[in-house]
């Protein structure tokens, strides 16, 4: 299989093979040509040159309706649902249960309930799916790829938004859909998770395929040694703390659950933030993470509790006036909340801080172009210029524009919310020197994140959050992986907690 654009080969020679009842996982850095492989699969892309075969006959899908009648059904990495559609109408979009001509709502009721049941997720068909939470809406996004009865199913990236419970469910239905025959192709950027449900294992470099093996063949080193030609041993910065004094502060903070007020989302939460400091809290799906850096934000306003920067009470309670105090946040969905999908990469970036270049009541787009040009070097953005449409960059280059805006806010204390969500390793690797980086000029740094390996090697403190509270505080290498995640599923693991450490 080739695919070229214009004078840029997104695929060169692949030859890619899955067999029915295995998964093969499918490994690459961001640009590798692992979604192009896959669009042209589904039938979203057409080959420059290569051809298909489906049991040994070749096909050619023209469009992803005709794959998905050939059985080849994907679930894409960037949600494609309708968030002012419910749950039920999502599932069944252009795929409509019919009785006699009419649309049969109980029976695509039924199905939804069914296939909820199924993945474990207790969610009402007539919910608008964006109300939903973005696992949530991952679940839905599983769930209209099951409803399809695929016979080769492509999982792009299906996990990022998951809880590990969540994620165990998925799992026990690949294991139930390859007992059956199903051929699953798995794409994830979580390497150890791809390695524990895979059979197979290939991996894509510039386009073209650098290695293959069964998985039991295949370790993290040899996998990422293929995909980046670096050892995992260095994704990680090495650095000392360097803490100075504190700058930002919580005293017993609470937060309402924004989709059920009677619920605490964040219970009486204290911690502080020193300057040149990086903390980390760590927590699974519904733990108040989110929750809690959005009310450090202005995004949420805390039902009790306060806020203190450099010792003083935060009063105005809104994201404009956190930013002008130097407080911004990196939030967890960037397609939804921290990109605007119709401006360029440049006016992404500057968005946040266009009061920077105001001359005389006018914007002056000769600073602004400066500042921009200089934070594409900064943070490292891969793209051909600032005039780029943001919807041609990379995951991880997005990302890095998401982290790029708030920096060109001139923060004192930075807010990330999964700032490695849906990242390949190399742009991942970026992201934690360019955090490091920052602590070392002395901004504050605070991070949530439900990647384990993230949580134990990166911050210089660690908050443990369970159910809205804060469960143990650690310097790092003061606890093991395995205690993790005791404590953060609300058991505690005594031989861990320890006295704060402030």
């Amino acid at each position: 299989m080739t695919k070229v654009y214009g004078g840029t080969h997104a695929l060169t020679g692949v030859d890619f093979t899955v067999a029915d009842g295995r998964v093969t996982a499918l490994f690459g850095e961001n640009g590798a040509g692992k979604s192009t492989l896959m669009k042209i699969l589904a039938g979203i892309e057409q080959p420059s040159t290569g051809h298909i075969e489906l049991d040994g006959t070749p096909i050619h899908p023209r469009s992803a309706r005709e794959a998905a009648d050939r059985g080849i059904s994907i679930i894409h990495q960037e949600l494609s649902l309708c968030p002012n559609l419910s749950v039920q109408d999502n599932l069944f979009l252009a795929r409509e249960l019919r009785t006699r001509g009419v649309v049969d709502r109980q029976a695509q009721r039924q199905a939804t309930l069914a296939v909820l049941r199924r993945l474990e997720e207790d969610v009402d068909p007539e919910h608008l799916v964006g109300d939903l939470r973005l696992g949530q809406q991952q679940i839905v996004e599983i769930a209209r790829a099951l409803l399809q009865n695929a016979r080769v199913l492509i999982m792009d990236e299906p996990t990022s938004a998951l809880t590990a419970p969540e994620v165990a469910v998925l799992f026990r239905i690949i294991r139930e859909l390859t007992a059956a025959g199903v051929a699953v192709v798995y794409i994830s950027h979580h390497l150890d998770e791809a390695l524990e449900i895979a059979d197979d294992v290939a991996v894509l470099r510039d386009g073209a395929l650098v290695a293959a093996a069964t998985a039991d063949q295949a370790t993290l080193g040899w996998i990422v040694r293929h995909m980046v030609g670096r050892d995992p041993d260095t994704l990680f910065p090495d650095r000392d703390s360097a803490a100075g004094a504190a700058v930002l502060a919580t005293d017993r903070i609470v937060v309402a659950d924004p989709q059920n007020p009677h619920r605490l989302a964040v219970d009486q939460v204290s911690l502080t933030l020193h300057q040149g400091e990086i903390v980390g809290i760590y927590g699974l799906m519904g733990s108040g993470r989110t929750e809690l850096l959005e009310a450090l934000a202005g995004r949420i306003t805390p039902a009790a509790g306060t806020i203190t920067l450099d010792g003083v009470p935060l009063a105005d309670p809104d994201i404009r006036s956190r930013i002008a105090r130097g407080i911004v946040l990196v939030p967890e969905d960037r397609q939804r909340d921290g990109l605007v999908q119709s401006m360029s990469v440049g006016q992404n970036l500057s968005l946040a801080g266009l009061s920077r270049f105001v001359r005389n009541l006018f914007v002056s787009r000769d600073a602004e172009r400066d500042a921009v040009r200089r934070t594409i070097t900064e943070v490292t953005v891969k793209t051909s210029g600032a005039a780029a449409a943001i919807g041609s960059l990379s995951g991880g280059n997005q990302q890095k524009v998401v982290i790029g805006k708030a920096l060109l806010t001139r923060p004192r204390v930075l807010l990330l919310d999964e700032p490695s969500r849906g990242v390949d390793v190399g742009a991942r690797a970026d992201i934690f020197e360019l955090m490091a980086e920052q602590a070392r000029r002395g901004l504050s740094v605070l991070f949530a994140t439900s990647e384990a390996e993230e949580a134990l090697h990166i911050p210089d403190r660690l908050l443990v959050l369970a159910r809205g509270a804060v469960v143990g505080e650690f310097r790092r290498g003061q606890i093991t992986r395995e205690d993790l995640m005791s404590l953060s599923d609300g058991r505690a693991a005594a031989s861990t907690r320890t006295e704060p450490a402030r």
